[in-house]
């Protein structure tokens, strides 16, 4: 599995490197600290064994107490010797065997000796079994060595660890602030929306990279504006002796008459295409979206594209939420899906409304009984200036279809296109739905 986020990866590299750190610093406690001290320990404590372990034993088993000196060695430690026949054997089974001190013993007794431990009642405790002392088990009781001793320690790292996390994610998560105020601009852009310049904060990368995405996001600003400059300024130069033209052909005399309808035929087909020209370009701004009736619209397209040579069939669905959007712009993808089913079908044209079952997308469906198009040119339909393609015929501008998904685009909406079982093309119009 790999985790693409920045932000996972550092906090994976970050756990890794402080896992290793720890290890490592439990390995170097061990070796280099612990594991000395249990050898000197080890030393005093078989030195001090000794001492007891060379007084002979009395006729009952028990060690002769006569020397001052040995007497008070083993108060001190409070060694005790038992029989393996008394109970204390299966306490001595039962006990971790330790090597470490079971090798460090041996070599101090010069004769094999066997270390185990055992957590006691009050303190950990040591069963030795040696060769000096055969038939005999001595118990050992390390009185300051506590198990609440460990405690602290194993409580301590766990603190400091959980800390170290949560400080390295507050950290990484300042360090790519940024990084998410920047992905958020960039898909405002995306939308045709132009956001105020980010503040060049975090890390000197970071910073080098706002700087280019607040020129970048300027730059294409402009390039909208003076777009939206030209496209006014084509549509006004354009249509004005257009009009005119127009004019002075309806004062044609009417033995031209069949001049003036081509030349007005063909000057309304230029208005058209200014107009679609208009339409493609124009921004949106979502601010403005407000809550749509789609059954509304569907409704008012298919009365107003319908007439007496064809009906359109509509089958809108009663328990509908209102589509987010601009009513207009919904209006106009609608309509154009309309006039191309129109355009293209066999006289039999649906339009349909419903909602997704998780209710979050609204969708107007066209559909019509034409003669469909190749699964091959599916993904070049919506393309700008696309219509010449043999299934759907040559007429029109090229840009009514591309409104469509330029539409659905920017209202955060999908279009879906297939071919029906029956014959005819299937056009689904998807928008979000209005939280209310």
């Amino acid at each position: 599995m790999r985790f693409r986020s920045s932000f996972t990866q550092s906090i994976l590299l970050f756990l890794t490197l402080l896992i290793g750190s720890q290890i490592y610093s439990y390995y170097a406690v061990f070796n280099y600290a612990l594991l000395p001290s249990l050898q000197q320990f080890n030393k005093i404590l078989s030195h001090e064994i000794n001492l007891i372990l060379k007084e002979p034993l009395d006729q009952d088993g028990d060690l002769n107490m006569n020397a001052l000196q040995r007497r008070r060695v083993l108060e001190q430690l409070g060694v005790t010797v038992h029989s393996e026949d008394s109970d204390v054997e299966a306490r001595y089974q039962h006990a971790m065997k330790i090597d470490l001190m079971s090798e460090e013993m041996s070599k101090e007794f010069a004769s094999p000796t066997e270390v185990r431990m055992s957590q006691g009642e009050n303190s950990y405790i040591l069963w030795m079994k040696t060769d000096m002392l055969p038939g005999f088990i001595m118990r050992v009781p390390l009185s300051e060595l506590q198990e609440e001793d460990f405690a602290p320690l194993f409580r301590n790292s766990i603190i400091m660890a959980l800390l170290i996390i949560v400080g390295g994610w507050l950290f990484i998560r300042w360090q790519n602030r940024p990084l998410i105020a920047l992905e958020k601009a960039a898909q405002q852009v995306g939308r045709g929306e132009f956001p105020p310049p980010l503040p060049e904060k975090g890390a000197l990368e970071i910073r080098s990279v706002t700087r280019a995405f607040n020129k970048m996001s300027e730059g294409i600003q402009a390039l909208e504006e003076d777009r939206n400059l030209l496209m006014a300024g084509i549509s006004h130069d354009i249509r004005t002796p257009l009009t005119r033209i127009r004019l002075a052909t309806e004062m044609m005399s009417p033995e031209d008459g069949y001049l003036a309808e081509g030349i007005i035929s063909d000057t309304e087909e230029c208005n058209e295409i200014i107009g679609q020209f208009m339409d493609y370009l124009k921004p949106v701004n979502q601010q403005s979206f407000s809550a749509v009736d789609v059954n509304e619209v569907a409704s008012d397209v298919a009365t107003a594209q319908g007439g007496y040579e064809l009906q359109i069939e509509t089958a809108l669905c009663t328990k509908i939420k209102p589509a987010t959007g601009s009513e207009i712009a919904i209006k106009r993808a609608v309509t154009n899906l309309v006039v191309n089913a129109i355009r293209y079908g066999n006289g039999w044209v649906k339009v349909s409304t419903g909602m997704t079952a998780d209710n979050k997308l609204v969708w107007v469906c066209v559909e019509d009984n034409g003669p469909g198009i190749e699964p091959h040119q599916v993904d070049k339909l919506f393309n700008p200036f696309t219509r010449g393609d043999t299934a759907r015929g040559s007429e029109g501008t090229g840009l009514g279809l591309a409104i469509v998904k330029r539409i659905a685009s920017q209202h955060q909406g999908a279009v879906a296109v297939s071919n029906r079982s029956d014959g005819g093309l299937k056009v689904q119009l998807s928008f979000p739905a209005h939280s209310s």
